[in-house]
């Protein structure tokens, strides 16, 4: 009997069988829940968003950026987004073009360093639809007044980036999530095959 007890207690020790309730508690999920629009605002709401440097996409709202667009020239230094009453607050830097040879011709050159005045402007609404539970893909609209920005859009898994893919309003098809991820090759911009990048990527703080 005693070898026997002995041989029990070892092995409680040991690890080797389970002896007793096991107390250990399970890891707290602190990862917000991005389902809905209500929730996803809720978590912006109060943060910043930053697109800066190697986050500036090629092609932002599918318009080179070496090409002199006039007022709608993509050429940026910076672009902060400040979230408040589930709207957004921007303020963008463009860069400069160089050796630009008019409005839509190519041969120019977007030179990220030398800033302009920023541009401020805030949005009307702020819609999104169509969310996976995991904020891995949703579509948003966004209302500026005097023009609109659609598109989807994802969060990295650990929440720290937002990208954005949009396009200006009825300006492209296929960017949908049911088309295709977050910078999947489903668009078509003009009526025409969409191959370059316009996927915004923003660092979120606050």
């Amino acid at each position: 009997m005693k070898k026997t007890l002995w041989s029990a207690m070892m092995l409680c020790t040991l690890g080797l069988s389970g002896c007793g309730d096991d107390t250990t508690e399970p890891p707290l999920d602190n990862q917000p829940k991005l389902d809905t629009q209500s929730n996803i605002l809720a978590f912006l709401e109060g943060k910043t968003l930053v697109m800066e440097g190697d986050n500036i996409p090629s092609h932002p709202l599918s318009l080179d950026e070496d090409i002199n667009w006039g007022s709608a020239s993509q050429c940026f230094q910076k672009v902060s987004i400040a979230v408040g009453g589930n709207n957004f607050h921007v303020s963008s830097v463009p860069g400069t073009i160089l050796n630009s040879a008019g409005v839509g011709q190519p041969g120019s050159t977007c030179d990220h360093a030398t800033a302009q005045n920023a541009l401020v402007f805030d949005s009307k609404a702020v819609t999104l639809s169509n969310i996976a539970a995991d904020g891995s893909c949703f579509e948003v609209l966004v209302d500026y007044g005097s023009f609109k920005q659609e598109g989807r859009a994802k969060f990295s898994e650990d929440t720290k980036t937002l990208s954005m893919e949009l396009y200006f309003e009825a300006k492209a098809t296929g960017w949908h999530c049911a088309d295709g991820a977050v910078g999947a090759k489903t668009v078509s911009a003009s009526g025409q095959p969409f191959t370059g990048n316009a996927v915004q990527v923003y660092a979120i703080s606050g």
